[in-house]
């Protein structure tokens, strides 16, 4: 399969050997941007300089702590300096002047400026979302310059976008068509990271390697559909973290801590929209740590939004597309076969409110997906992981494939209309994620989409259905609707 992947993906492949190679994983960085550096200096044989490498780390990927020298360079002595960065754009309202904020070093908006002939030849890659990953270029204004007035200024002189060359869709569609399904979930797994080879059968739960490759697949599902939600219980040392923190660079992982409705939605003091609205998905990983503020507001807030994508906060009404996903870990006693045990009532108080968890569209049985371990990491040739986030991405604008899921199925009279739309959306991001080739109902098999589609979306949907008896007794004896195939 190695040479078809090559040979169909040609310059989007790139040679991974995560279980020797101790240089990346010393660097810390993600997935997308190691192999964005990979694309660059490795050869046709997957071959790299590692001092080469380096030295471009180096120079051009600074840790928070080397903020203090890069604002000595450019402020004391004047020099520009360029870097790799995510940087975010703010067009204030009142002055109509131009600003940009790097939150990984702190810098905010007040400090910056950007001169309007800089914003002209950038605008367009600094405009396709809250945040931009890309080569940054800055300068300093001093406050003495002639017609400036208000103080010193960090501006930017250049940006360069972090995608280097534009996603052909159509050529990805296409190209999946190559492959049949099993091998397609192996290509899926290696742009994870992840071996494929290195899966085999569970003797203790008897869970094939199959069903363990679907469910850590299923985790791709909020890249890939918007406004998706679900929830995932897993034991610890199953990548969670390492897939919702590492894969795609338009998601944002909390690990922990305080959440707020302002860093969740909307801040009235700074007049700022908060996580929902510039990432395709967030992560509230180890939910339980996660500390909650007000949470009768919180829990109105995110009602409010899983239902229909908009948020309210005093005056504000704002419209996202991100889906909201809840991981924690899990005791083995509650790692049910069937996920019918009773464990929502380890969620954190805001989430135990029926209503709330009745706008979640699916659940994701972790304890299917086996401890990482060194035959799970990935050795040999894999799509490139940044190139992969960025099609993922590409994939949540395409809407012929809830026209397909819709044509397909047949809902049955009186089902529960959250129901229907879980289970629809669910089967719409499986059919983006493991067969992007389809662009008619007739290009699919009525098994194919029953299996690997439909059965699992229903099957996610049954587990929250269940919990939601467990919280409330209006809920209790409610099955799901029995979804059949257009023929």
């Amino acid at each position: 399969m190695t040479e078809k992947l090559r040979e169909c993906f040609d310059e989007m492949v790139v040679y991974k050997n995560l279980r020797k190679s101790n240089f990346f994983s010393a660097l810390s960085l993600p997935s997308f941007m190691r192999d964005w550096l990979l694309k660059m200096f490795c050869d046709d044989e997957g071959n790299f300089d590692a001092d080469e490498l380096n030295a471009f780390i180096k120079q051009y990927l600074p840790r928070k702590e080397d903020w203090t020298a890069i604002k000595n360079s450019v402020i004391m002595d004047r020099e520009r300096v360029k870097f790799l960065a995510k940087i975010s754009i703010d067009i204030d309202v009142r002055t109509a002047e131009i600003s940009f904020s790097l939150g990984d070093f702190g810098l905010t908006g007040k400090e910056t400026m950007i001169d309007e002939y800089v914003w002209q030849n950038c605008k367009d890659d600094l405009l396709q979302g809250q945040d931009a990953w890309g080569m940054i270029e800055i300068a300093y204004r001093p406050p003495d310059d002639e017609d400036f007035k208000s103080g010193g200024k960090i501006r930017l002189v250049s940006f360069k976008p972090f995608c280097p060359y534009k996603i052909d869709l159509d050529y990805y569609k296409d190209s999946r068509s190559e492959f049949e399904i099993s091998e397609w979930l192996d290509v899926l797994l290696g742009a994870m990271d992840y071996n494929a080879a290195g899966y085999a059968y569970d003797e203790e739960r008897h869970i094939d390697e199959e069903e363990q490759k679907l469910t850590m697949l299923t985790r791709l599902l909020p890249f890939v559909e918007k406004k998706l939600n679900l929830i995932e219980f897993a034991p610890k040392g199953t990548g969670k973290s390492y897939v919702y923190g590492g894969i795609s660079r338009f998601g944002w992982l909390s690990t922990g801590g305080v959440m707020s409705r302002a860093i969740m939605f909307y801040d009235l003091s700074k007049r700022k929209e908060g996580l929902i609205a510039g990432n395709d998905f967030v992560v509230l990983d180890e939910v339980q740590k996660n500390e909650f503020t007000d949470v009768g507001e919180m829990q109105a807030a995110l009602q409010g939004y899983l239902e229909n994508g908009v948020f309210r906060v005093g005056n504000y009404e704002g419209v996202a597309t991100a889906g909201m996903v809840l991981c924690g870990n899990i005791q083995k006693k509650l790692m049910d076969a069937n996920g019918f045990a009773n464990m929502f009532g380890e969620l954190p108080k805001v989430f135990h409110e029926s209503a709330l968890i009745d706008r979640f569209h699916g659940f994701i049985k972790g304890w299917n997906i086996p401890r990482m371990n060194d035959d799970l990491k990935m050795e040999g040739w894999a799509l490139n992981s940044e190139y992969f986030c960025s099609i993922m991405h590409e994939l949540r604008d395409d809407l012929t494939y809830r026209t397909i899921v819709d044509e397909l199925i047949i809902v049955p009279k009186g089902a529960d209309t959250r129901d229907t739309e879980a289970v629809k959306r669910v089967a719409t991001a499986y059919l983006k994620l493991l067969f992007p080739y389809v662009r008619t109902a007739e290009d699919i098999s009525a098994r194919d989409f029953r299996v690997y589609c439909l059965d699992r979306a229903v099957k996610m949907r049954d587990v929250i259905r269940y919990q939601l008896g467990e919280l409330d007794v209006e809920y209790r004896g409610k099955g799901m609707p029995l979804f059949e195939i257009r023929n």
